[in-house]
């Protein structure tokens, strides 16, 4: 290893170190009321939530009004500078307003502090600065920290960035959670996009069942399990047992494993060969929650999952590319 490479390395992990321990930072306010009462403000702001930071901050706070509008919570963000020019007109009473900023003393946000103060509007100061002028002028201050930047120019915003982005999730997170947000719902919000298109889609809707769906039992010989799989072309077959139960599957990639490992392959059955405990999938599962499995399969990547039904048997099976038709096929129509 040269030396700049062993100069990269130490200092990607001295980076991941100190991100690591910034966001670590946040698990003792996580437990704090600071932390709830703001959840409780987001939840129950009858106007919008207000979204403002300086610089990279400003990106961030940008970044947790459009999650915050996406999971259901009206939010825009209010850029500072913009709002010295007129902007401040956009504030009304009722709203609640989500400050970043990590010292707490930014100018631009803190012109914003009289109308926010006369107009009523609760305000949420996240800051790295209990004492602060932000953090004391605040209904609810979310401190945190300590930490340090990471890199060796530490007057580059990196650390906080980070942990400013993880706790905009946690407050989103928790928000949705607390209105009993449905995928279902989502798909109102996103009508043009994947998750509009799918994600009230569920497996049964897709699978490929009766007819289509490849058995074989597990006595049954690979020509017999070759040929199930070419009528069904989905490049595996079911394997069950004497009562119908689902005992393994038998794919494209079991086969080409056989015949390099066997050198004569009439005499094999589909049990010897098949993979054992397939993974499988309830039949009123989300349709993404199904690409999310194989996708994310413990083993690699994998293109099917088996639908079974209460007495153990293959009721359907849910393939890979199905569900990328019906993403194409959706963004086709919505262009």
């Amino acid at each position: 290893m040269t030396l700049e490479r062993e100069e990269l390395l130490r200092l990607g992990r001295e980076l991941l170190d100190r991100e690591e321990r910034g966001i670590r930072s946040l698990e003792p306010l996580l437990e704090s009321a600071a932390f709830s009462e703001a959840v409780q403000l987001l939840h129950l702001c009858r106007g919008r939530v207000l979204v403002s930071g300086v610089g990279k901050s400003g990106i961030v706070a940008s970044r947790i009004a459009a999650s915050l509008r996406s999971t259901m919570t009206p939010a825009i963000f209010l850029h500072p500078t913009e709002a010295a020019h007129g902007d401040l007109g956009i504030m009304a009473e009722g709203d609640v307003a989500l400050l970043l900023s990590r010292n707490g003393e930014s100018a631009e946000l803190l012109a914003l502090l009289p109308l926010l103060q006369r107009l009523r509007i609760d305000l949420i100061a996240v800051t790295a600065r209990a004492e602060s002028r932000l953090a004391q002028a605040a209904r609810v201050s979310l401190v945190v920290g300590p930490f340090e930047e990471a890199g060796p120019l530490t007057v580059i915003p990196t650390t906080s960035l980070t942990v400013f982005e993880v706790l905009g999730d946690l407050l989103m997170t928790a928000v949705y959670r607390r209105r009993g947000v449905t995928e279902a719902d989502l798909a109102w919000l996103h009508p043009g996009g994947v998750i509009g298109r799918n994600v009230t889609l569920r497996v049964e809707e897709v699978m490929h069942a009766g007819r289509a769906l490849p058995v074989v039992g597990e006595d049954a010989s690979l020509t017999e399990a070759i040929v199930a799989m070419m009528e069904k072309k989905l490049g595996m077959t079911t394997v069950v047992d004497a009562a119908g139960r689902l005992t393994g599957v038998l794919t494209d990639g079991d086969l080409r494993r056989v015949i390099h490992r066997h050198e004569r392959i009439d005499a094999l059955r589909a049990g010897q060969v098949m993979t054992r405990q397939p993974r499988t999938i309830d039949r009123d599962a989300l349709l993404a929650a199904a690409v999310e499995r194989m996708e994310n399969n413990p083993g690699g990547p994998i293109t099917a999952l088996v639908v079974v039904d209460a007495t153990g048997a293959p009721a359907g099976v849910i393939h890979l590319h199905d569900c990328l038709r019906l993403s194409a096929a959706g963004a086709s129509g919505h262009r």
